[in-house]
This record gives C-alpha cells, structure tokens and sequence, in this order.
C-alpha cells in the first residue's frame, strides 16, 4: 500500500498592489510604466505584488491614475500639485525617480525624494546627482521614515551591481573595485580599435540607443566615476560629496592607442578603481587589457564589476544592457525589493 498523498493546492493569498508614483516620462520612465502595467499578472504570480502605477509626474504637469490605467497623451494631464498631496492622494508607497542626473533636477531630485522618505515612501530612483550631493541627508530621511533607499538604476542599469555592493558581498571582506561601468566607453573603445573614427564611434553607439545625446559624461570618465563612488558608498560608508575623482577621458588619442592595443591582442578599457586603503579616492584611467581579465572579455556596450575580497577571491558581475529598458529593469527589480513581502525559508 502506498505511503504518498495527493498534493493538496493551498489557495494564493491576496496579492499585494501598491501604487507607486513616477517621477520623470521619459526613455527609462516610459520604459519603467510600460513593463510595470505589462507584467502585473507576472509580478503577482512570481512575486506576490503587483505594483501599480498610480500617478507620473514631470516638470510642469502630472497626471493620476485609476486601476492602473495606461498613462494617457499629455493633452489630457493636469497642472503639477505639491508632491506631498499627490502621496496623499494616491496612498503612494513607492517614489520611482527617473529625473535626468542633471544639476538642474539636483535639488528637485533631493527634495522630492527627502520629503518621501520622511513620511514612509520608499525611493528608488536611477538618478544620480542628488545621490552624491545628499547622501547623507537621505539616509537620515529614511532612517527618521523608516523607509528604504533603492539605486540599482544609478550604478549599473540592469547590472546588479548595488544589490552586491550592499548585500551580496557583504562578511567578505570586499577591499577594492575595478570596473568598467559605462557601456558607451566600452563600445566606443571597441570601435576604436577597429579604425573607426571618434565622431564615427559615438554616432553608431546614438543610433543603436546605447549613447545619451550629450555623451560628454560618459567619455570623459565622470559617469564611470560617478557609479564608482556609488558603490564604494554602500561598500565602505563613503560620503559621495567628500570623494576625490580623477579621470582620463575616451578620446582621439585614446583611438590610437586601443588600435595599438588591439595589434597586441589587448584591449583598451576605460577603468574605474577604488580601494579601501585609500579613502575617498576614486580614479578613472585607460588600460590595456589581457585575455583572462573580465574586463577584457566585454563586447559592445557590456559593463563589468569586480569586487576583489582578498579571502575570498574577486567576484565579478557583468553583461548588462545599457540602455532605457536597462534601466527602466533596474528600477523595476528595486520597487519589487521594497515592496515584496518576505517569506521564510528559500524566499
């Protein structure tokens, strides 16, 4: 006689759907509110929530929605509110920032999130300037909200670098972090190689969505830079604002010498390091690369992280998209971390 039992299917509990309100409408935001109400099914069955965009706001105008209803034409929004009255009226409890990392929408970027945070909202945001301006003020934010702070947009688009920067390396030792984290100076230093001129590069890396139209930040190092200090903040407590970075820009000199990397069978690579054993230092330099090196190994607009835990051995990340939907996946996997609920055991 048999010992087994049927399985009996235990009914799904009542799945969670809170709204979240965007901030920012454009390539990563759209791309944010299209996956947010395209995979709701998916995020309920997988994850147990099934955030829901209930409000987008931009400079000037905003709009509130109903049911999750899709964002309609911008004829139809509405003049912009306070943000403390559209939280109230929608019962946010997630702030998605998808501002440009301009020094215009600092403030404005900073202040929003803040105000958020102190009253409960989690923030996850893919904005970086207010990030290295106010970290500490957002921190203490969330600490007096009892709110959590998500960034994986701002260190890697669909990379998870954050998430290995604040848990997943963490007891082991992490000492220093080498990587390539700008997608754009990896294509174009790959296009480089091949003889193509700057000017070349940069358009082919426009056309295929990989390169912003000012990619001023990417070629001279500052974005790399920007990512670094990110991480080494989560890593080590670094203040963003009190770190020191130097860079060597991805230049037409630069293509001469990844040509003449390239005829050695190396790779120029536009690397970002910092260390624990010098505080607050963060440096962007161009390397030629070895086979075996995982920064070496990347194609067109791949990143790579590599966190060296000296016990352990290093950890690398990499591949990644960089683009819109890179980011606006990034944002996404952040409003499930802090809006999942936390099962026991495997979960």
């Amino acid at each position: 006689m048999s010992s087994s039992h049927a399985k009996t299917a235990v009914p799904p509990g009542p799945v969670d759907a809170p709204a979240v309100l965007l901030c920012g409408y454009g390539p990563v935001g759209r791309a944010y509110a299209e996956r947010l109400g395209a995979r709701g099914d998916e995020l309920a069955d997988a994850h147990g929530v099934r955030p829901t965009l209930a409000a987008v706001r931009v400079g000037s105008a905003q709009v509130v929605l109903r049911g999750g209803d899709a964002v309609p034409d911008r004829s139809h929004w509405a003049p912009l509110e306070p943000l403390e009255h559209v939280l109230e009226r929608t019962g946010a409890r997630v702030l998605v920032q998808a501002l440009p990392s301009s020094p215009r929408a600092r403030q404005q970027a900073a202040e929003e999130a803040g105000l958020a945070l102190r009253r409960g909202v989690h923030v996850v945001t893919a904005t970086k300037s207010h990030l290295l301006s106010h970290w500490r003020e957002l921190g203490e934010a969330a600490r007096a909200g009892r709110s959590l702070i998500r960034i994986s947009g701002a260190t890697g688009a669909a990379l998870p670098t954050a998430d290995l920067a604040r848990t997943g390396v963490r007891g082991l030792g992490c000492r220093s972090i080498r990587a390539c984290p700008n997608g754009t100076a990896t294509f174009v230093l790959d296009r480089l190689a091949a003889g193509e001129s700057l000017e070349e590069a940069v358009r082919e890396a426009q056309v295929r969505g990989i390169a912003e139209a000012d990619p001023s930040s990417d070629l001279s190092g500052a974005d790399a830079a920007t990512k670094v200090r990110l991480l080494a903040a989560l890593l080590w407590g670094w203040d963003p604002s009190t770190v020191h970075v130097s860079t060597e820009a991805v230049d037409e000199q630069a293509g001469r010498e990844a040509v003449a990397a390239a005829a050695r069978g190396l790779r120029l690579r536009a690397v970002a390091t910092a260390s624990a054993d010098r505080p607050r230092t963060v440096e962007v330099r161009l390397e030629r690369t070895v086979p075996g090196d995982p920064l070496h190994a990347l194609t067109g607009p791949e990143k790579a992280v590599v966190y060296g835990c000296p016990d352990a051995g290093d950890i690398t990340v990499s591949g990644g998209r960089s683009s819109p939907l890179g980011a606006a996946l990034a944002l996404l996997r952040d409003t499930l971390d802090v809006t999942a609920p936390r099962p026991f055991g495997f979960g």
